[in-house]
């Protein structure tokens, strides 16, 4: 797969309505280790929840290294009052930027709409910093 055909097999509203219609990301389990309403950063909010695909979870779970391909991790962000400020999605997407291990951003507003997709600098910037944990903050791959 080239890179032009994976971003443009790419697209974060159809991957917004595949996390909250086709397979609803709510039912998903938890990032290992971590909880709901944790304590954030500030980057993504004051309090985060962090859900994983199911091969994500198996990946953190069996020490894999990296995610698989296809594998989402998705994170809510709340404000100090418990009010939702955003959803940010990393998902691995086979050829889209080998650079940063083929993550694809995408972030959205409380009530979905796109506010940033793709090969967002921000994101792969802060990120790289866990480049040797598959760009992953929340949970040890090996």
């Amino acid at each position: 797969t080239s890179e032009s055909d994976a971003s443009s097999q790419v697209d974060a509203a159809e991957l917004y309505a595949q996390i909250t219609e086709e397979d609803d990301y709510k039912q998903w389990a938890l990032m290992p280790g971590t909880g709901e309403m944790d304590p954030g950063n500030g980057v993504h909010g004051e309090m985060i929840t962090v859900y994983v695909s199911d091969d994500a979870y198996s990946a953190v779970e069996d020490k894999a290294g990296v995610m698989p391909n296809g594998s989402i991790v998705l994170k809510e962000g709340y404000s100090s009052d418990g009010e939702l400020q955003e959803i940010v999605v990393m998902q691995k997407v086979d050829g889209f930027d080998p650079e940063h291990n083929d993550w694809y951003w995408a972030a959205y507003s409380p009530d979905g709409d796109v506010t940033v997709e793709g090969k967002v600098e921000a994101c792969q910037n802060c990120h790289s910093n866990v480049q040797d944990n598959d760009y992953i903050f929340t949970a040890e791959l090996s």
